[in-house]
């Protein structure tokens, strides 16, 4: 805290509540911004994008969504909302750009760069997609990692032979 006081967060009696660091940041008509928490009086959800189409002096934007909705907010009620220019492979999940930068840092964890986040952040690109990485040598084995996740049936102890579920399980 800004006082130097120590505060205390117990999750199991304080339910809804944001932590986020306020950051001072500048926008003008024609920024990209990202929604970073949803509000249901505007209609946005989390990492949803929009185009400013005006700001007033008293901070009331006006914004375009993707899918063309307009929407209008105060900045100062509404903080949520950072620069939309770059965004994660996993808030890009059904959008389409017609090109893609992509940064594949080799240092992450070896599970974040895997066959997912490859077919998700190259085929957002309608025109192009460029990848930058720190090191294209140990980058050519990773992106082939494959990451699954385990459904309930495959956790299922198998049966004792010759008896039969009537299930396939692949």
């Amino acid at each position: 805290m800004q006082s130097g006081k120590l505060a205390t967060y117990d999750p199991r009696r304080l339910i809804g509540v944001s932590v986020y660091r306020q950051v001072a940041r500048d926008f003008s008509v024609g920024d990209r911004i990202q929604f970073t928490a949803p509000d249901k009086q505007l209609g946005v959800a989390n990492r949803d994008l929009a185009v400013i189409q005006s700001i007033t002096p008293d901070g009331r934007i006006a914004a375009r969504l993707e899918g063309g909705r307009q929407i209008e907010f105060s900045a100062a009620e509404h903080r949520h909302f950072d620069h939309g220019y770059a965004v994660t492979s996993h808030s890009a999940q059904g959008l389409t750009s017609e090109r893609v930068l992509i940064h594949a840092d080799t240092g992450v964890h070896p599970e974040l760069l895997n066959s997912r986040f490859g077919y998700v952040s190259v085929s957002r690109a309608s025109h192009e997609a460029t990848v930058f990485t720190d090191d294209a040598a140990k980058l050519s084995g990773q992106p082939g990692t494959e990451v699954g996740k385990s459904s309930a049936l495959e956790l299922v102890q198998t049966p004792p032979i010759g008896q039969d579920l009537g299930m396939s399980i692949h």
